[in-house]
């Protein structure tokens, strides 16, 4: 699909990941956005994004999606695949820079995987 044109529905998006460092709940960017347009808006904005390799998306605590800016991906396929941090005392998602291999498995072809680490950022340990 492709971005075509910028809005400015979609420059305020991509306006909210260049201030945050870290991941944004969907939900989050509904509550913060839903004054200038509706959430199919910016979930199809969203959806459009993560088909141009500029946002991936996971899921996290308690099954919300987030959404997070990609590093070297294109419409062609995403190659960042790594781990997310949440953060249970403070809330942050953020992407950390490992590298994960996912397995083979016989007689199986796997096409996605997802790694979700949860506990305490390095803010709140100190």
């Amino acid at each position: 699909m492709g971005v075509v044109r910028k809005t400015k529905s979609l420059e305020l998006i991509l306006a909210e990941f260049d201030k945050n460092l870290g991941a944004i709940a969907a939900v989050s960017l509904v509550k913060r956005l839903t004054s200038k347009f509706n959430k199919t808006t910016i979930y199809r904005i969203l959806e459009r994004l993560e088909d141009d390799g500029v946002l991936h998306s996971f899921t996290g605590h308690n099954g919300t999606k987030w959404y997070a800016k990609c590093n070297g991906c294109t419409s062609d396929g995403h190659v960042d695949v790594h781990p997310h941090f949440h953060c249970l005392t403070c809330g942050v998602v953020e992407c950390i820079s490992l590298e994960i291999k996912i397995p083979s498995i016989p007689n199986r072809k796997v096409l996605t995987s997802q790694v979700l680490l949860e506990g305490t950022c390095e803010r709140c340990l100190q």
